[in-house]
């Protein structure tokens, strides 16, 4: 009998079942687990007579991890029937557990997701910690991926068909008190004694314990998919789905598929039709696209990858924010939010006080829908205050300035702002756009000096670009690091350059949407093929966002920058066209006008005037074109980032194109995009492109290297 999982009999004949796989710091379903599970009720059904129930827990901080991905993401077609083999294995041993015939108990002493919950769910009752750091849930489907031990059939079974397709479709997950509030758990314990004890007298209370859908006169609760009201749902569900999807992600389809189907037939054949969609995705691309980027590169990222070695970790304690717009009071909100003491500072008080109204404002709809209590909302108020002072920023250990890109101003208000605050202080710009070399010849100390670049809205993007400058020394990049971390950000580091990485990638997929319109392609056709790529938004509809005037204002910044160095200023077709917008007076949507009119009480339209103006029927660019222009030409100027040295990994280069600029998110990121597509098509694709549409799709030289060699990004 292996130790992976600890058999304990006690004098009250209840068996303790520890999961503690050896050398791992969570619990998954590998090989160890899958032996260890076998064995255990093979021991269980031999001694069934002389016991009278189970208790599963962990020795684990968290109850169980779920599925051993190291396993998973090498899986192939060719292996698919071993799989679908494999899996049904775990299930059978599942079902064995939940039908012993003895009540079983799930102990959850830690977060119990994926693989873990579908544990508990064969278990005839769940007893949780009642902790902040519990959380149950599937989110298989953020990977690509469905439950495929279980999870769906039980799930639906559980809380029927309508309730249980937000926690399938979009993984959600539930701390302990919405678990029980949900109907997903039974009781929550407040120590691990305080859960075992609970577990125990359950056990001696209900002898004869058995699943719902295994009792006699079992109905799925909310009927079944014929059901009339529930018929009505699910005819319109795959449409609803697919305008969320754009097709692009196979797994929340396969999920309804299962779920719906599941639901028509007995316990056994939904297990079957389960198994075979989980196997379909797990062997296709895009679970291994998503896997990479989601769990292996994230977690190598989060684990410090790209952090200067040798500096110890730091926590920052007060931080000065300079401009209390929409980007400095967002910085403001998740600062304070993560329990470090902020001062907001803008040109007087009432526009200081603004920025804070916005960050009490996003607080206050939290408290309405119950993710935040009164009491949090009041602590993180008073960690944020208003001021017009340099003075207010004493004691501050970084500095981040956040004012409109002007080369002067930023130089000007950091100046003031760094003899104020402590002489140790990192110094930062939130500049999307500005090199932070140049930027940082304004201070006297530029190795002091570091580039943060946040999204927008903050508070909902959850990258943060760290740029490094010629001069900024590793301990300023380090404490960076850490401060990013201690926000509950995703940090990158990437080296100066104009635009960075991600806004200069990103500006190549606004520049290409508005290049095909100025050469007379439909409006609604380029949004559209956009949003089927995998973007978000389309790239007309984030250039109102990001404003034409503003986008105008950067290209004359940079004309004059190229100037200065003796250098000619760069050109693209899309200038052109941004041009006549603002001629207009179409400057986006914060103007009310740009290539969509904004109705006081309506959803936003593409401007009628785009037709007349840009668009000519005679011009026909295939679908195929037009979403491949959109994702080459990022992918190819994130392949120069990493050829400039402007990147220093794949994994940063995978996961800021997509948590920073949205880029498809089942492609694994821009440089997944060519490994997963094959680097000679790409290559090939890449030439089609240039030679029909400009040198800007012409493959650098290191990837035409990289392909002769065969050599993935890695």
């Amino acid at each position: 009998m292996t130790d992976a999982i600890r058999y304990e009999k006690g004098p009250d004949a209840i068996v303790i079942l520890t999961i503690d796989l050896p050398g791992q710091s969570a619990n998954t379903m590998n090989a160890l687990y899958r032996e260890a599970m076998g064995q255990v009720l093979d021991r269980l059904e031999a001694e069934k007579e002389a016991i009278a129930g189970v208790v599963l827990t962990s020795a684990k901080k968290t109850f169980f991890a779920g599925g051993d991905l190291n396993e998973l993401v090498k899986v192939d077609k060719a292996g698919a029937e071993d799989f679908y083999r494999m899996v049904l294995k775990i299930k059978a041993d599942l079902r064995r557990l939940e039908t012993l015939g003895k009540p079983v108990v799930a102990a959850i002493n830690g977060a119990a997701l994926g693989g873990g919950w579908e544990i508990c769910l064969a278990c005839h009752r769940r007893i949780a910690l009642d902790d902040a750091s519990v959380q149950i849930g599937l989110p298989e489907v953020t990977l690509g991926l469905l439950p495929g031990g279980g999870g769906v059939v039980r799930m639906v079974r559980l809380l029927g068909l309508e309730k249980a397709l937000p926690y399938l479709v979009e993984g959600k997950k539930v701390r302990p008190a919405a678990a029980l509030k949900a109907g997903l758990i039974h009781e929550l314990a407040a120590s691990r004694e305080d859960m075992l004890a609970k577990a125990r007298a359950w056990i001696l209370s209900a002898p004869d314990a058995q699943q719902p859908w295994d009792a006699s006169g079992y109905r799925m609760p909310g009927g079944t998919p014929a059901s009339p009201g529930l018929a009505q749902t699910l005819a319109i569900a795959p449409s609803l789905l697919l305008d969320k999807t754009k097709g692009c992600f196979p797994a929340p389809e396969k999920i309804l598929c299962a779920a719906v189907e599941g639901a028509q037939v007995d316990f056994d054949a939904a297990q079957l039709i389960e198994t075979r969609y989980f196997t379909e995705l797990a062997t296709g691309q895009v679970a291994k696209n998503m896997i990479g980027a989601f769990w292996f590169q994230l977690n190598a990222i989060n684990a410090g990858g790209s952090r200067p070695q040798g500096h110890e970790r730091q926590r920052v304690r007060k931080v000065g924010v300079i401009g209390a717009g929409m980007m400095g009071a967002g910085i403001a909100q998740v600062t304070a939010a993560a329990g470090i003491e902020v001062m907001l500072k803008d040109v007087s008080r009432d526009a200081a006080e603004q920025g804070k109204a916005r960050a009490a404002a996003a607080w206050e709809k939290k408290v309405a829908r119950g993710h935040l209590t009164p009491a949090q909302r009041d602590a993180y108020l008073a960690r944020l205050h208003a001021t017009d002072d340099d003075a207010d920023f004493a004691g501050c250990e970084l500095i981040i300035e956040a004012v409109f890109e002007d080369r002067a101003l930023k130089g000007k208000v950091m100046v003031a702002a760094s003899v104020a605050a402590r002489h140790d202080a990192v110094l930062a710009s939130n500049t999307s756009t500005l090199p932070i070399t140049g930027l940082a010849s304004a201070v006297a100390e530029p190795e002091r000096f570091v580039g943060l670049h946040f999204f927008s809205p903050v508070e909902k993007m959850p990258l943060v670009e760290i740029i490094r400058g010629a001069h900024t020394r590793d301990e300023t990049l380090a404490r960076s690091f850490d401060f990013v971390q201690q926000i509950k950000k995703v940090p990158i580091v990437v080296n100066d350059s104009r635009g960075f990485f991600t806004s200069r990638v990103f500006a190549t997929f606004i520049q290409e949407g508005i290049a095909m319109l100025g050469e007379g392609v439909g409006a609604a056709l380029i949004e559209n093929e956009a949003r089927k790529a995998g973007m978000p938004v389309g790239p007309l509809a984030v250039s109102d966002e990001v404003s034409l005037s503003l986008m105008t204002h950067i290209r004359s910044q940079t004309a004059k920058d190229f100037e200065a160095e003796g250098k000619r200023p760069p050109e693209h077709p899309a200038f052109a066209v941004i041009d006549r917008m603002v001629e207009q007076g179409r400057l986006g949507k914060a103007a009310g006008a740009g290539f969509y009119d904004y109705p006081a009480n309506g959803r936003k339209q593409l401007w009628p005037g785009l037709k007349a103006g840009f668009e000519r029927p005679g011009v026909a660019l295939a679908t195929a074109d037009v979403r491949d222009r959109l994702l080459f030409v990022q992918a190819l100027e994130t392949v120069r980032c990493l050829e400039e040295g402007v990147l220093t990994s794949v994994a940063d280069a995978n996961l800021g194109s997509i948590l920073g600029i949205g880029f498809a998110a089942w492609t694994g990121g821009a440089l997944q995009f060519i490994n997963q597509y094959g680097l000679d098509a790409f290559v090939a694709r890449a030439h089609d492109l240039a030679a029909r549409f400009g040198e800007r799709f012409a493959p650098p030289v290191s990837l035409l290297e990289r392909a002769v060699r065969g050599e993935a990004f890695v």
